[in-house]
């Protein structure tokens, strides 16, 4: 059991602006693999190139810049996702929380998921301009940007084409979780002690290891889900997707098809080459971005360090803290002199 609490010297708007910055910072960095990830999974980029070679090809046809493909879409979509997903996840776990205020690992895990969910569920339209983003030809675009997109796809294809593949999203975290409950449940085996024993650098390699198990098991529906997205009769070459289907079911039953099984697992390489980047990056950001928060409301000396300030006390909120400030200077300021007639 674990008890769920969140760090109260932070605002909420500070925190969401700290998941914000270090989730672009990362997304910014790693979007190369994102993009030969999006490709191979779609079919646009041949399984049996490497990712040197794949990426290679992709400058030399379109551009260093195509690198970058759909990225500011990703990054556009962080806030209303990030957003979204702290305040479902704190739904979730007050719901799944006993009287004690604990809750098990499983239910933490579980609320975790289901906030992802709701919150890719809400912000889907922006994931399937991103993936047709990726897929078009940079030199001869179908789509000029963002709101060219958003506004081609609903009057050629109607509104429903923005949520297309949807569900596989919502199936897609049953194994999800389930990878990751596995990998937590066996972590005091795999370190050999407690988990409340864990250093920063042992969660990080948690976190990473969970990442990889519940991603490789969830990516066949990854995989569909991009094909589904990509795949237009508006499009030149059907959105440049490799099979062609008429459904979810028949998306699966057409990739095993033409490319066996392994073929729902194309790009999953790339995939699990950004997860330590990613990671990395974003948490190292979240965590610099949240000490300069904490240095801002009069918490700790410095953002380079963690040394607190002598004399604050550490469990009152940044408001409380200001207003406390504010009465000391009030009862320590020196009377103002009167004058006498």
């Amino acid at each position: 059991m674990a008890t769920w609490k969140r760090d109260g010297r932070v605002t909420g708007c500070q925190r969401l602006g700290c998941a914000g910055l270090a989730g672009a910072l990362s997304l910014s960095l790693t979007a190369p693999l994102e993009l030969l990830t999006v490709l191979a999974q779609v079919g646009t980029s041949p399984p049996w190139r490497g990712l040197w070679q794949a990426g290679r090809s992709v400058c030399q046809a379109e551009g260093i810049g195509a690198l970058w493909k759909g990225n500011l879409t990703a990054c556009l979509r962080l806030f209303p996702y990030s957003a979204l997903q702290l305040a479902s996840y704190r739904r979730f776990v007050m719901l799944f929380m006993d009287d004690l205020g604990h809750i098990s690992q499983w239910s933490a895990i579980m609320a975790g998921s289901l906030a992802g969910t709701v919150a890719t569920v809400v912000t889907y339209p922006t994931d399937v301009v991103k993936t047709r983003l990726i897929v078009q030809n940079r030199l001869e675009p179908s789509y000029k940007g963002i709101l060219h997109a958003f506004y081609t796809i609903y009057h050629q294809e109607g509104f429903l084409a923005l949520y297309r593949g949807v569900s596989l999203t919502v199936l897609g975290a049953i194994p999800f979780s389930a990878g990751s409950f596995f990998v937590y449940i066996n972590l005091n085996k795999i370190w050999q002690e407690p988990s409340f024993r864990f250093s920063p650098l042992q969660n990080f390699i948690n976190g990473c290891l969970a990442a990889g198990v519940a991603q490789t098991l969830s990516f066949p529906f990854e995989t569909v889900k991009r094909k589904m997205q990509a795949q237009s009769l508006c499009l030149p070459h059907y959105g440049g997707v490799d099979v062609r289907f008429t459904g979810m079911v028949d998306c699966f039953r057409q990739t095993v098809k033409t490319k066996s099984v392994l073929g729902l697992w194309c790009g999953l390489t790339a995939n699990l080459l950004k997860i330590v980047p990613y990671y990395g990056v974003m948490f190292s950001t979240f965590e610099f971005c949240k000490r300069v928060c904490l240095y801002r409301n009069g918490y700790i000396e410095s953002p380079l360090s963690y040394k607190l300030i002598p004399g604050v006390d550490q469990s009152l909120q940044p408001q409380e803290l200001q207003e406390l400030k504010f009465l000391r200077r009030g009862n320590f300021e020196p009377p103002k002199p009167t004058l006498e007639n």
